[in-house]
């Protein structure tokens, strides 16, 4: 008899940023399949398991989980942020689809969370007030010459842009030419949100103009939102700026 699969985020990191359905989720679980770090964030009972691998192992852990889901346990796999952005959820519906028909009649359950951009843009104001996209910058699972083109786009179709992945050891150069085809498509004013950490102990926000932006500062840890032609940066006296995207656009109404 098949078992449960759920599949969830742990928020941008702040135990209070995980939602009442996630946390009810670790609740019914016995077993649960993740990157170490983020099920370090658990609060586990002595009879739950955690099983950790390696960030990149996302196919394989999506497969261990579904077999042991498959012969009845009440299984978790673990994501940061939402599930379903950049992370777990997409891997496990790739393994269902090519792996054995047990795993199709697994009971599957995908619950959403608080991904990173919405963290950062909730300390920054509200700089996704109007349409925007998120595109990561890791090359591992497409070309460079793709992210290339899709940010040019998104650039000149007058996207708020948030950047997941930008930077890595493996990947030190991507988001400095992110920043530099950018320039090409955007006023040099353009604020830069950098979000490290959001909702952590340990959060840094930093806001930069495109033609400033240091992408030294950033890590595997950051998000970055970077805003259209018609983002605005407002100054408050003795307190951070704010900084938002109008619902309206040129030619639109109020």
């Amino acid at each position: 008899m098949s078992g449960r699969l759920f599949v969830i985020g742990t928020g941008p990191g702040h135990p209070e940023q995980m939602t009442p359905e996630a946390l009810a989720a670790v609740d019914a679980a016995t077993d649960f399949f993740g990157y170490g770090p983020y099920l370090e964030r658990l609060q586990l009972r002595s009879d739950q398991l955690r099983h950790a691998s390696d960030n990149r192992e996302e196919l394989d852990r999506a497969g261990a989980a579904l077999s042991m889901a498959a012969d009845g346990a009440n299984v978790c796999i673990v994501s940061g942020g939402d599930p379903g952005v950049f992370a777990m959820a997409a891997a496990v519906c790739e393994a269902i689809e090519n792996g054995p028909a047990a795993w199709r009649a697994v009971d599957l359950t995908v619950l959403p969370g608080v991904t990173a951009m919405l963290a950062v843009a909730a300390r920054a104001g509200a700089p996704l007030g109007h349409d925007f996209c998120a595109i990561s910058l890791s090359d591992n699972l497409k070309p460079w010459n793709i992210i290339e083109t899709r940010l040019e786009l998104a650039a000149k179709a007058g996207f708020v842009i948030a950047l997941y992945n930008p930077i890595s050891r493996a990947r030190p150069w991507q988001l400095g030419e992110a920043f530099k085809l950018l320039r090409d498509h955007l006023p040099a004013t353009t604020p830069v949100i950098f979000g490290r950490a959001a909702g952590r102990a340990n959060e840094h926000i930093a806001v930069q103009p495109l033609s400033e932006a240091d992408a030294s500062i950033a890590d595997m840890a950051t998000c970055i939102i970077i805003g259209s032609a018609e983002t605005r940066v407002v100054a408050r006296s003795g307190k951070p700026d704010l900084v938002y995207t109008p619902r309206f656009m040129a030619g639109g109404k109020r």
